[in-house]
């Protein structure tokens, strides 16, 4: 059984945490199994692996992928979407690179899964029991129905011809107004939750039908010319012959700080004294200074390098259009390496705290118009500069010009403060090298 997590967004909606680097799906603000924080991410998959073993392959953009495997390490099947097109093409590229790539054959089952939504296990125990109405059918598509809980405009309604655990679709609704709802819930409709499960050979003929492309690199190479396509409307609403398998445990779709508020660990993250007056709100504050609320009631706030949301939680569902006129670049963002955080930026100098795993290292790479100084404050490592290995612990500071080739290499678990000063500071100016270029090799 194979499951392809679908892992997107432009990280509007959960802002000033959430940025087009780090979605919301890489937030930590849930509790695991030891006590410490992890993102919905992490839940997700750990929830997949303790109720099956499952093959995950996770489809993403390529922003994302650092911090993917900075949550889940560096074993964890990606599939890498060029650019963003839609549920269509991505969960097209991923079935053929399941094909292609990790040999997976025509007649094993298939799940599409979100990475977003905050369930117990046994939605996923649900999930894994899609692959037996699968086998076991001749429809092509079997999808997983959400047991409403109220009559939600927010939704798509799947209505299926009776109120069985299994049974066959009848059709799809889009979202309706809640009086239009009411009527739904009457028919045994249930919320359409972005839940797919197919053979792999019946979503590889409709991809060959749909875009003319059978292959890994024939959809790798084209991606850009696909249409923007979601995979209900390419397929799903297409297909004749479709099942769902109701679900009725508890599901919440966290798509707003409103809906995160009600699932996330804690009232408040961070260094925050809410005072006695306070109710119903909760803080979540990344900077390390301290935050006061005083007689906040029914407030959601948030506070990042990236800015501060101060908001009635109701309010919150409709902040997207306002982030994308005030978001900038974004200051935090995870790394397979470590962690990367813009602290202070100036006309020609940027501030910048790194933190480097140990054993790993940052890219060979070189700069055409910023020089660059490093202050080690705690750790200890190798920078490579020009071809000379620098040992470097507490204390130290290390430099290279313009046009010089560097790197370090971290022994501990690294924290470096970095200062770029030059008049275009960019991230598009890095010119990256091989590791046959590095003296030091991968060591």
């Amino acid at each position: 059984m194979n499951i392809i997590l679908l892992s997107g967004g432009s990280g509007k909606r959960l802002w000033p945490l959430s940025n087009d680097i780090q979605s919301k799906q890489f937030i930590r603000l849930f509790k695991n199994d030891e006590g410490g924080y992890e993102s919905m991410l992490q839940r997700v998959y750990r929830q997949i692996k303790s109720v099956s073993d499952a093959r995950i392959t996770i489809a993403t953009s390529r922003t994302q992928v650092s911090a993917i495997k900075n949550q889940l390490g560096d074993k964890v099947s990606i599939c890498i979407e060029p650019c963003r097109r839609d549920t269509f093409p991505a969960i097209a590229l991923a079935s053929a690179y399941l094909c292609d790539v990790l040999e997976t054959d025509r007649d094993e089952c298939i799940m599409v899964c979100p990475v977003d939504p905050y369930v117990d296990n046994s939605y996923y125990e649900c999930v894994r029991s899609l692959e037996d109405v699968v086998l076991q059918n001749d429809t092509g598509l079997t999808l997983m129905g959400i047991e409403p809980t109220y009559p939600s405009d927010k939704y798509g309604y799947i209505i299926p011809e009776e109120k069985a655990e299994i049974s066959r679709v009848r059709s799809f609704k889009e979202k309706p107004d809640k009086e239009t709802a009411k009527k739904y819930l009457e028919q045994g409709a249930l919320w359409n939750a972005g839940v797919f499960a197919f053979r792999l050979g019946y979503i590889l003929d409709k991809v060959k039908d749909i875009t003319g492309f059978e292959s890994y690199e024939e959809i790798l190479n084209n991606y850009e010319k696909l249409n923007k396509i979601s995979f209900d409307y390419a397929v799903v609403e297409k297909e004749n012959s479709i099942r769902v398998v109701r679900y009725s445990g508890n599901w919440k779709d966290v798509g707003t700080w409103n809906m995160m508020t009600e699932v996330m660990a804690d009232p408040s993250k961070g260094d925050v004294t809410l005072d006695e007056t306070c109710e119903n709100t909760q803080v979540v504050n990344e900077l390390g200074i301290p935050v006061l609320c005083m007689g906040c009631h029914n407030m959601v706030i948030a506070v990042s390098g990236d800015g501060i949301l101060v908001s009635d939680k109701e309010r919150s569902g409709y902040m997207k259009p306002y982030v994308e006129k005030i978001a900038g670049t974004a200051h935090f963002a995870e790394k397979s390496w470590g962690t990367y955080t813009v602290i202070d930026t100036e006309p020609e100098a940027m501030t910048v705290k790194i933190k480097l795993f140990a054993g790993n290292r940052m890219n060979y790479q070189s700069h055409n118009y910023r020089d660059e100084v490093w202050t080690v404050l705690s750790g200890e490592g190798r920078f490579i500069i020009e071809g000379e290995e620098i040992p470097v612990k507490q204390g130290d500071t290390v430099s290279a010009k313009a046009g010089m080739k560097h790197t370090v290499i971290a022994e501990t678990d690294m924290s470096i403060l970095e200062v770029q000063i030059g008049k275009d500071i960019s991230r598009k100016d890095k010119i990256v090298y091989g590791s046959e270029h590095c003296p030091s090799g991968d060591k």
